[in-house]
């Protein structure tokens, strides 16, 4: 399919299907599955980066498994709004996978996502071996609850 904005993300997914929210590190790539509803967000697995066909293969089997109508990926904007080399690599991986897969992508703004969820954890007393094990899933789930929210809050069609 192709990369869209969030109006296009509601008209493409199909009603009792779920989004997959991604954030893409350099090392783990953070997966996060929203309900049928589309209304929460739940962390759900992490994957070893490796070569993009081993990752997109891993991301699209987990969606056909799911049930999943579309995709969230975390875009890592600068503070100031600007796109460095990591936007630049998630907007790379984003325009290769839509050219193999048949699902409407939504980049969501990720900006803190990581740092807010490491201070969540933190404060909920998380040890930091559990913490580095969860972080990346559960950044994705705060990613793509952002992106559902904004989804609620759009207009009704």
């Amino acid at each position: 399919m192709s990369i869209v904005f969030l109006p296009e993300l509601r008209a493409l997914v199909a009603a009792g299907r779920r989004l997959l929210g991604i954030d893409l590190g350099e090392k783990t790539i953070g997966l996060a599955l929203s309900d049928t509803l589309l209304t929460v967000a739940t962390p759900y697995q992490t994957l070893k980066r490796g070569k993009f066909t081993a990752d997109a293969t891993g991301i699209e089997t987990i969606a056909a498994k799911e049930g999943v109508g579309g995709l969230v990926i975390g875009l890592p904007l600068n503070m100031d709004g600007s796109e460095g080399p990591s936007a630049q690599s998630v907007r790379a991986f984003a325009r290769n996978f839509s050219g193999r897969s048949s699902l409407p992508i939504l980049l969501w703004d990720e900006r803190l996502s990581t740092a807010a969820v490491q201070r969540d954890m933190i404060a909920a007393d998380v040890t930091r071996k559990r913490r580095a094990a969860a972080v990346d899933k559960v950044a994705a789930a705060y990613i793509l609850q952002g992106g559902l929210d904004a989804l609620r809050n759009l207009p009704p069609r």
